[in-house]
C-alpha cells in the first residue's frame, strides 16, 4: 500500500484540483489542442478517456499482484490498448460522424500521459475501487478544463454551443478561436488562473 490518502473525498479534490492532471500536472494538453474546437467532440472524447483512465486503473490494481516487475509498463499499456480499442469501436458504430471528426486522437489515447500516470502512481499500489475511484476523477479533472476551453473557442469561433446558435447572426466569429494556438493561449489562462487561486489559498492569512 501506498501513502496516498485514499478516501474517496481526497481523491476527488486532488484530481479534479490540488493535482489536476492539466493544468497543475500539464499533462494531456495535446487534447486541448486538438479536439476543443467543438463541444460535441470535447464533451465525447474527455468521457472516453475518463472510461479509459477509470477502467484501466481498476485492471491495473486487480493484476498488480501477477505483473512481473520486467514487463509491467507493456503490460500497463497493453490493458490500456484494449479499453480505447472497445471505445474506438462503440464510436464508429453508434456515433460514426463524430468518430470520423476526431479521427486519429481517438488512437491516440493510448499515449495520454494522464492515463499512464495513474495506472503506476496510483493503481500499481492500490485497492481496486479507491484506484477505480482515482481514474475516473482524474478523467474528470481533464474533462473539465478542456470543456471550459471548447466553451469558449466554439462560441467565440462558430457563435454556437454543442451546434445550437448562442450568439446572434451580427456576430463577427473570431478566426483565431477556430485554430489550434487559441488552446494553448485559452490553456495558458486557465493555468494562471488556476496556480493564482492556489497560491492565494496557501497564502498565511
Amino acid at each position: 500500500m501506498s501513502d496516498v490518502d485514499t478516501r474517496p473525498g481526497a481523491i476527488l479534490k486532488n484530481n479534479l484540483w490540488t493535482s489536476n492532471p492539466i493544468f497543475m500536472q500539464v499533462l494531456g494538453i495535446c487534447s486541448a489542442l486538438a479536439v476543443t474546437n467543438l463541444l460535441t467532440n470535447t464533451a465525447i472524447m474527455t468521457i472516453g478517456v475518463t472510461f479509459v483512465t477509470g477502467f484501466s486503473n481498476l485492471t491495473v490494481s486487480l493484476l498488480k499482484k501477477f505483473m512481473p516487475r520486467k514487463v509491467r509498463m507493456m503490460v500497463q499499456t497493453l490493458i490500456i490498448a484494449f479499453y480505447v480499442i472497445i471505445v474506438d469501436i462503440v464510436l464508429k458504430a453508434y456515433l460514426p460522424e463524430i468518430s470520423r471528426n476526431l479521427g486519429p486522437y481517438v488512437g491516440l489515447i493510448i499515449t495520454n500521459c494522464i492515463i499512464m500516470g495513474r495506472a503506476e502512481a496510483f493503481a500499481q499500489s492500490n485497492d481496486p475501487i479507491p484506484s477505480l475511484w482515482d481514474g475516473v476523477t482524474s478523467g474528470l479533472g481533464y474533462m473539465g478544463v478542456l470543456m471550459v476551453i471548447a466553451v469558449f473557442r466554439e462560441l467565440l469561433g462558430f457563435g454556437t454551443l454543442f451546434g445550437f446558435q448562442i450568439l446572434p447572426d451580427a456576430f463577427v466569429p473570431w478566426t483565431i478561436m477556430v485554430m489550434p494556438p487559441s488552446a494553448f493561449f485559452l490553456l495558458g489562462i486557465i493555468i494562471w488562473v488556476g496556480k493564482a487561486a492556489m497560491n492565494r489559498e496557501g497564502a498565511p492569512a
